[in-house]
């Protein structure tokens, strides 16, 4: 299988993704958006589409040229029934593509803070192997309406849409599954500022680096999903 990753931000990397992708004796393809000479790949050559997140918010068109062909791609992978996992930025980019609300979210969630999934997705084979309630890790400000069709998957307090699937092809997932401590610790170098923001679910750097032990669980996890979703 080819999985094709569009990748955002330099340290934003699939992360976990990478080693199951790795272990498994799939292929690993990217688009880095950063990169000047980025260009996106064949839809025929491709098997399964892989979005990962980033700072940039799905609307900035002007700033992020590119944004106008991600979109859009996004769109076609989405018709011609291939797989595609969204994971932040991703699954806020999916959401657009398929014309769903994309929006500035009531509090911003940086940190360690649990998930509950609903009851149908516990029902789900798909996630039927994960527990209420759930700790993994945030860094969003945005958030984003339901597209048609699509199933909730998992809330928080404060940010009712956190993950949904569409029919056994599409994933979005706005929380970090996929995260280790050097991504994180990327995001808290690069994203300093954000730390120190007012905001009930705005952790610290100390906070944050005490719930590192998370990440193992959330790798498990994550490996089984990939294993059932892929």
């Amino acid at each position: 299988m080819n999985i094709h990753c569009f990748q955002h931000v330099s340290f934003e990397t699939p992360g976990t993704i990478k080693g199951w992708v790795e272990g498994k004796g799939h292929s690993l393809s990217y688009t880095c958006f950063f990169e000047e000479n980025h260009s996106l790949p064949v839809l025929d050559g491709i098997d399964a589409l892989l979005i990962m997140g980033g700072y940039m918010n799905v609307d900035e068109e002007e700033k992020f040229p590119w944004l106008v062909r991600e979109k859009r791609f996004i769109r076609e992978v989405f018709d011609s029934g291939k797989k595609i996992m969204g994971i932040c930025l991703g699954v806020q980019l999916i959401a657009a593509s398929l014309g769903a609300k994309v929006y500035k979210a009531k509090e911003k969630e940086i940190g360690f803070f649990p998930v509950t999934f609903t009851r149908k997705a516990l029902g789900h084979p798909l996630f039927n192997h994960f527990k209420n309630p759930y700790p993994v890790f945030h860094w969003h400000g945005d958030t984003f309406d339901l597209p048609d069709w699509a199933l909730r998957i998992a809330t928080t307090s404060v940010c009712e849409n956190q993950a949904f699937l569409i029919g056994k092809n599409v994933l979005g997932m706005q929380f970090h599954p996929e995260m280790n401590e050097l991504i994180i610790e990327e995001l808290m170098l690069h994203d300093a500022a954000e730390l120190k923001e007012a905001g009930a679910f705005i952790q610290d750097s100390p906070e944050i680096r005490n719930q590192y032990n998370q990440l193992h669980q959330n790798k498990e996890d994550l490996f089984l999903l990939l294993d059932k979703f892929l």
